[in-house]
């Protein structure tokens, strides 16, 4: 080749969009393209760029290239070179930022007039991206247990390595023939297979079906066939596709589908009326039990619409219910009528259950219908001896708002009717919430005072520096704020009753003048002289144990035995569990008067969690549940919410008191006596550390005899 030719070579090289070159006759590279020279970072001056490049190898180029791929490359050159024909190859250059990059190399010898050749003339196509696509391609096929293929009347013309690995076949092999396909295919699906494969031919359509193949280790997976028809314009028509290894999704659809006729069953055999609805409440399945009941068939229930079955009376209540089930999609349950085949309406507790997909989707609902009838004519004949009960005791009783008919209220009201004509002193104990005022106003109403004041003090709800004050009054300037003469409660019980609830709260200096007013029935005002006398009767209240006060040194003992002439002590709800229906009723009914709303009846579930909660709050924290419920409830169902009944209080120091051993429990009060030193009570004392009510620990000292003066402040021995 002469140098006109190779300058002409050159230039028209340097205008082709691609990496370009040629070599001399054996082979060596001569020349490489502008934009081949940029890629490889080759200097500016260098040979190659001009085709001055002189005694190189035939294979000097290959250095150029990744390592894994100098054999081959080598190989496909060293052939051409040979054989003087036309070959190509793929591999990775190394570019001048040192990174490689995947090109196809076609090569053409330059043949002289007589045939002889002048050297190669070649070009390299960036194909990177389509290696990238084949690279993704293939890892999506085995991460997706996936392979494709081509197919024709004659047979398979591709195979990919993923579809090799699902058939347990080596990779990189040929693609099989018709019968060694059919070789793979399961006995019982080749029949199958073959016609699909003739019908599909024939009809030139898409398809997609499941056979079975069993490998060569006897393996036997479940593969998906999805192919569509493709034609080429030359070899004729043909289908592309992929098969798909869904052995496990396979199996576990047939433990879904014998699980889902396993519950069928137990479902047909519940005692209880089933149904299942869709997210909106389409009908889609009621089970042996229902259909019997309705006396209707699958197909006709299906047909038919949500409520078709319900009591005319119930159907609006029922439909306002479900339209909030859909708002929410919470679990509920209402109380509705069904008819039986002779048309006999029974009542039924429908429990409303929300089912949800792994995203929490609402997928179905399932309904779940009790026979409550037996029940409900129960509660209705009880509802009516309840108002009779009612009415009667509120002809018949004295106490006003103490309501309950138990053992352990009977006992205290029978106290309360022997000591209310007397004007003896009374102490009312009990926990907190118990009713220790109302009562002290029974015990006043009953009384020969009744027609005169009732005056009731919260002592603990009084700052101390003026519970003196408030209970005998002060003189104009007795100290900063007096502006004026004031009569205290005791002036103004004159003649009545006095009340002091929390009486364990008193200082020792209104103790004192307790006490005097007590003995002599006479005090002086707050900075005054003058001495009043009254005719007052009193009767006090706490919920603290005045005799552990008193031998703590914290309350007087000869106040204490005046105040204890004639002790009443409240029982706890918890011991008058026979109460608390009624209580309940009571308050129902006070509550919904008030507001103006009618309850028709207590949800079942609602009455039996308020008969079996502890009710540490006692009959305060019960009417307190009831008003809040009262205000929020809308329907004619009285519900409460389970989360408005508290639990304990709940200290950061306490100590976990074991329920197992008693010998446990006594180390455990022990050490809670001798690091409160001794106190039982009160803000520190061993009932709070340990987070029991004091009523319980005292009890609990006295069952296992200890002994708790011996832990008292400058008593305690080691």
């Amino acid at each position: 080749m002469n140098a006109s030719t190779q300058e002409s070579l050159q230039a028209t090289l340097n205008l082709i969009p691609a990496h370009t070159w040629y070599t001399d006759p054996s082979g060596a590279l001569v020349f490489v393209n502008e934009r081949c020279a940029n890629y490889l970072g080759l200097a500016n001056d260098d040979p190659l760029r001009f085709g001055k490049v002189r005694g190189a190898a035939w294979d000097s180029h290959i250095a150029l290239l990744h390592p894994d791929d100098h054999d081959e490359t080598r190989k496909a050159w060293s052939a051409c070179i040979d054989s003087g024909i036309a070959g190509e190859v793929t591999f990775r250059v190394r570019s001048a930022e040192g990174g490689y990059r995947w090109f196809l190399s076609r090569a053409e010898p330059l043949m002289s007039a007589t045939g002889a050749i002048q050297g190669w003339i070649g070009i390299n196509i960036n194909i990177e991206e389509r290696k990238q696509a084949e690279f993704y391609l293939a890892e999506g096929q085995r991460l997706g247990r996936s392979g494709s293929w081509a197919f024709n009347e004659t047979g398979f013309q591709y195979w990919s390595s993923g579809l090799f690995q699902i058939y347990g076949l080596e990779p990189g092999g040929k693609a099989p023939s018709i019968s060694e396909y059919m070789g793979l295919v399961h006995p019982e699906d080749q029949g199958f297979v073959a016609n699909h494969i003739e019908k599909v031919l024939a009809e030139q359509k898409a398809f997609d079906f499941m056979k079975r193949v069993v490998r060569p280790d006897g393996g036997i997976r479940f593969i998906r066939c999805v192919g569509v028809p493709v034609s080429d314009g030359v070899a004729g028509r043909g289908f592309v596709g992929t098969g798909i290894d869904v052995t496990e999704q396979e199996l576990l659809m047939q433990e879904l589908r014998k699980s889902e006729e396993e519950f069928r069953q137990i479902v047909d055999l519940t005692p209880q009326l089933v149904a299942v609805l869709g997210p909106g409440g389409e009908r889609l399945y009621a089970n042996r039990m229902a259909l019997s009941y309705v006396g209707i068939s699958l197909d006709e229930w299906l047909r038919g619409t949500l409520g078709a079955q319900i009591h005319p009376d119930d159907r609006e209540r029922q439909a306002t219910f479900f339209a909030e089930r859909l708002l929410d999609e919470s679990a509920a349950e209402i109380e509705v009528r069904l008819p039986n085949t002779d048309g006999y309406y029974r009542w039924f507790l429908a429990r409303f259950s929300p089912v949800r997909d792994d995203q929490g989707h609402l997928h179905r609902w399932y309904i779940a219908c009790t026979d409550i009838d037996e029940r409900k004519k129960a509660e209705e004949r009880l509802q009516h001896e309840n108002v009779a009960l009612r009415e009667e005791i509120e002809k018949t009783s004295m106490f006003e708002e103490i309501v309950g008919t138990s053992r352990a209220l009977a006992d205290v009201l029978g106290r309360v009717s022997k000591v209310a004509a007397s004007d003896s002193t009374v102490l009312i104990t009990g926990e907190t919430g118990t009713g220790k005022e109302l009562v002290a106003r029974a015990i006043h109403r009953q009384s020969r005072r009744s027609s005169r004041a009732f005056v009731a003090v919260n002592c603990a709800a009084i700052p101390r520096e003026l519970v003196a004050s408030e209970l005998f009054g002060h003189e104009k300037g007795a100290f900063t704020g007096a502006l004026q003469r004031r009569l205290g409660r005791f002036e103004l019980a004159d003649g009545g009753t006095i009340f002091l609830d929390e009486v364990g709260e008193l200082s020792p200096e209104t103790q004192a003048s307790l006490l005097r007013m007590l003995q002599e029935r006479e005090f002086e005002r707050v900075g005054g002289g003058e001495t009043i006398q009254v005719d007052v009767r009193v009767i006090t209240a706490t919920n603290r144990d005045l005799e552990e006060a008193v031998a703590d040194g914290f309350f007087r003992r000869d106040l204490f035995y005046r105040l204890n002439v004639f002790p009443v002590e409240v029982p706890p709800l918890r011991e008058r569990a026979d109460d608390i229906p009624l209580l309940v009723e009571y308050f129902i009914d006070r509550y919904a008067r008030k507001m103006g709303k009618a309850f028709r009846h207590i949800n079942r579930r609602t009455l039996d969690r308020l008969k079996s909660y502890p009710w540490p709050g006692n009959v305060r924290e019960l009417q307190n549940v009831i008003e809040r419920s009262a205000i929020v409830c809308d329907s004619e169902e009285f519900t409460i919410d389970d989360s408005w009944l508290s639990t304990s209080p709940k200290f950061d120091s306490r100590i976990v008191l074991p329920t197992t051993l008693a010998t446990h429990e006594k180390v455990i009060i022990e050490d809670a006596l001798r690091e409160c030193g001794g106190r039982v009570f009160g803000h520190g004392g061993a009932a709070a550390r340990l987070g029991i009510p004091r009523s319980t620990l005292e009890s609990k000292i006295r069952s296992l005899r200890i002994d708790k003066s011996r832990y008292r402040q400058g008593t305690v021995k080691s």
